[in-house]
C-alpha cells in the first residue's frame, strides 16, 4: 500500500482545512486507516483513526469534538477535516495504514506511511 497525503497549507486560528491520504493497493478497503501529527520540534502524536468499515472511530483528545476522520473505500481516501484550528494544530501531518483490525493509536502498529503534508496555523 503506498500512501500520499494533501490539503495542508496556512490559516488562520480558527478556520478549516481538509487533508486528504490517497491510497493504493486493493487491500485499503480492510485495513484501518490512521492519521498522526509531528508538531515542531516535538515526537509524533497520534491523531485520529478509523477502522475498515468506518464504523468505529478514534480522536486524541486535543482533537476531539473538532476534527473528523472519515473514508471512502471506493475512491481509496481517508480524510480528516480539521475545523477551529489552533496555532497548537501547527505540524506535519502523517496518514497511516494497518491490518490491524482496530482503530488504534500506537504509531508502530501501522505498517505503512505516507509523506507528511503540512499545516500551519496562525494566530
Amino acid at each position: 500500500v503506498q500512501l500520499q497525503a494533501s490539503g495542508g497549507g496556512l490559516v488562520q486560528a480558527g478556520g478549516s482545512l481538509r487533508l486528504s491520504c490517497a491510497a493504493s493497493g486493493r487491500t485499503f478497503g480492510y485495513m484501518t486507516m490512521g492519521w498522526f501529527r509531528q508538531p515542531p520540534g516535538k515526537e509524533r502524536e497520534f491523531v485520529s483513526a478509523i477502522t475498515w468499515s468506518g464504523k468505529s472511530k478514534y480522536y486524541a483528545d486535543s482533537v476531539k469534538g473538532r476534527f473528523t476522520i472519515s473514508r471512502d473505500n471506493a475512491g481509496n481516501t481517508v480524510y480528516l477535516q480539521m475545523n477551529s484550528l489552533k496555532p497548537e494544530d501547527t505540524a506535519i501531518y502523517y496518514c497511516a495504514a494497518t491490518t490491524i483490525v482496530i482503530a488504534t493509536k500506537t504509531a508502530n502498529d501501522y505498517n505503512y506511511w505516507g509523506r507528511g503534508t503540512l499545516v500551519t496555523v496562525s494566530s
